[in-house]
């Protein structure tokens, strides 16, 4: 199968590629980068700048006439607070999905956020009503309304993968445990954090990865949730971290606060994803 993969130098888009790699797909990547260099054979690498979408170009030609596009591409983060999200980012994303649609792909794999469901907690599963709360997710949960109203005009199939937390080599420095990391390899006796009591859902970001592609592979359409299914405290989290690498640092808890835009308590309902990689069928294999 010829795959696009939107996003392919990212903190999770490197880790797809390399579990697409397993499997025998030809593979075309976006670069930001015009004078790009290949540093992958393997790899069809194609221009691409989400910030300047022309309207009369044909995307879905130039990118190699994919049969399944991958989007993982997302300009401004980790900054989720941003009003550029939903004011110039959602409507440059949405022209070019629609153009690659219009001009003849017929499926797309599109990663979502968990933040989506705004300030519910707990157990949160994919029949939830969504009500996000800061720009970056109004952007996301606005751009899947979007393309749901565009399969009445245009046929396609879309999966939407609602991305829950995640660690990882790789990571934006600013994330936790990149942060940790960090304060581990100074040689800090300190770290400071939040309170750590949030209760989270996290994956280790290889996982994310096999997920996303098992997910995209499979006769699915429709939204999933990215996830673990088990809750943890931050804490804890950082604790078994420190344990199972075999280091110590002093946590001072209760040093940043908590945000404003989630809640104290929730985590990913499973349950349509084990459903998915157990029982569905492989298309492309």
């Amino acid at each position: 199968m010829k795959i696009l993969i939107t996003g392919a130098s990212g903190f999770i888009g490197s880790y797809v590629v390399k579990e697409l790699l397993k499997s025998n797909h030809q593979l075309i990547v976006t670069t930001t980068n015009p004078n790009f260099q290949v540093v992958d054979t393997k790899l069809d690498y194609r221009f691409l700048d989400l910030n300047n979408i022309s309207a009369g170009e044909n995307y879905f030609l130039k990118l190699g006439e994919p049969e399944m596009l991958i989007h993982l591409a997302w300009q401004g983060l980790p900054n989720y607070t941003s009003l550029f999200h939903f004011e110039n980012n959602l409507f440059l994303q949405y022209a070019f999905l629609k153009n690659m649609v219009t001009h003849g792909l017929k499926k797309m794999v599109v990663t979502g956020t968990c933040f989506e469901y705004g300030m519910q907690g707990g157990s949160l599963s994919e029949d939830l009503v969504t009500d996000p709360q800061n720009a970056y997710a109004i952007a996301k949960d606005t751009l899947r309304k979007f393309l749901f109203q565009l399969k009445n005009d245009v046929t396609f199939e879309l999966v939407w993968i609602r991305l829950f937390y995640m660690f990882g080599e790789g990571q934006n420095k600013n994330a936790l445990f990149s942060q940790l990391e960090s304060a581990l390899q100074r040689g800090d006796s300190v770290f400071n954090m939040s309170g750590g009591e949030q209760v989270r859902d996290f994956l280790p970001v290889e996982k994310v990865a096999e997920y996303i592609v098992k997910v995209a592979l499979r006769n699915f359409f429709g939204i999933v949730n990215c996830c673990s299914g088990q809750p943890v405290k931050i804490k804890t989290l950082v604790e078994n971290y420190l344990r199972n690498t075999n280091r110590k640092i002093e946590l001072n808890t209760g040093y940043y606060p908590y945000t404003t835009y989630e809640p104290m308590e929730f985590w990913g309902d499973n349950t349509k994803l084990k459903k998915i990689i157990n029982e569905g069928s492989d298309t492309g294999i």
